[in-house]
């Protein structure tokens, strides 16, 4: 593997931090500055700049409006938008959803679909978990019966991301009670609006409004809305939770982060020195960083395979081990360095409000930050189902 930028990568690097530079929103700069919770306007104030730009969906195909990069432009694309702390995208249109239709989709569907995924005018979420059926998601009881040209759907989901912005979601549900639970479940576009949806908040220990529990009661889905086959949906579940999982590693955000925390070990004390002079936190961050270059290497073999026309395989799950394990461990060490600022609860100043909060900037997330981060190791798939995966299908165990 060559990890020289040839000349055409290094102005194309540059042509990135020049754009994010100039076209970056103003306003959501300040708000993450702040600290503040951001809204639904803010999420899509940065993606309607990059799908004005052609580059909302780098991994997307050219022909459904993909960037046609290349594997090293995709690296360089994460590492500056890391880099800027650009905001993440939601990836429930873009990297969950949208390849789903595009590759199992009829062309009706991905005609329909594709164009506001792309564009941000529909915000998805995503209906898979339910109380009981998190990490053996094949054993969820959410029902729907089919009846003439619709199906009519009646069940609970959880952890439902963001559903209280969304437009439409995509869920999945039983078809057929009778067969194994794999093959009795089929995969279904509803629109949120749709009567018989009840979305109810889920708080954070956080305290954020985050994740929603969902409620479906007789509500009618016509059968045009079904991707791929009826009783076929594991297939198209799976496909979708190998690129999910390859998301979940987070590499760049996690660089970044680290830099943040030699910042902060920088500027706290420990004792009369720095606390980077300290040599046992010291060697907890070279640990880090030593697993998380490690990870680096894989996910570039990874997009080196993509871009050879291999999708993600069982190297999705070692990727969202790991991952997800180094941003917990970062946010660990991030709220050890702040200390007793971390204690302290802040969520934001709300309008008008003249109370600061107490110690520096770098402090007032930490805590919040570093509860919410907890979930990264459950979501997307447990670890402990993951390490099955890697040992039936890469080990053969």
């Amino acid at each position: 593997m060559h990890l020289d930028f040839s000349p055409e990568d290094l102005a194309f690097q540059q042509e990135v931090r020049t754009f994010i530079a100039e076209n970056y929103p103003a306003e959501l700069r300040g708000k993450q500055d702040e600290g503040d919770e951001l809204s639904k306007e803010d999420f899509l104030s940065w993606h309607k700049v990059l799908a004005k730009k052609g580059w909302i969906a780098p991994a997307w195909p050219v022909e459904y409006g993909g960037t046609g990069w290349t594997a090293t432009q995709k690296y360089i694309w994460s590492e500056e938008t890391a880099r800027a702390d650009c905001i993440r995208l939601m990836p429930f249109g873009l990297s969950m959803v949208g390849p789903v239709i595009y590759t199992f989709g009829t062309p009706e569907q991905k005609a329909k679909y594709l164009p506001g995924i792309l564009s941000g005018d529909v915000w998805w979420c995503q209906g898979y978990s339910e109380p009981g059926s998190g990490s053996d998601l094949a054993s969820l009881r959410t029902k729907a019966v089919r009846d003439g040209d619709h199906y009519v759907v009646n069940g609970q989901k959880t952890w439902t991301t963001m559903a209280q912005h969304a437009d439409w979601g995509f869920f999945l549900v039983r078809t057929d009670p009778d067969a194994k639970q794999q093959e009795g479940i089929s995969f279904l576009l509803i629109d949120m609006k749709s009567p018989g949806i009840t979305v109810r908040p889920i708080i954070t220990l956080g305290g954020e409004h985050e994740v929603n529990e969902v409620w479906l009661e007789d509500v009618r889905v016509p059968v045009e809305n079904r991707i791929y086959e009826e009783n076929k949906g594991w297939t198209c579940a799976k496909f979708l939770l190998a690129h999910e999982r390859t998301g979940i590693a987070g590499v760049a955000a996690s660089k970044r982060g680290i830099e943040k925390v030699k910042t902060i070990a920088r500027t706290e004390l420990d004792g009369d020195k720095p606390l980077l002079a300290n040599a046992f936190f010291k060697r907890k961050i070279a640990e880090l960083e030593m697993d998380l270059t490690a990870l680096e290497f894989t996910e570039l073999r990874s997009l080196a395979g993509e871009s050879a026309g291999k999708g993600p395989g069982p190297e999705s799950s070692l990727l969202k081990i790991k991952g997800s394990e180094i941003q917990q461990r970062l946010t660990e060490l991030t709220l050890e360095a702040v200390g007793h600022y971390g204690a302290p609860y802040f969520r934001g100043f709300g309008e008008g409000d003249n109370e600061h909060p107490i110690g520096p900037d770098y402090a007032h997330r930490a805590a919040p930050t570093y509860f919410n981060t907890r979930k990264t190791t459950i979501y997307g798939g447990s670890n402990e189902i993951q390490r099955n995966i890697i040992a039936k299908m890469v080990l053969g165990l």
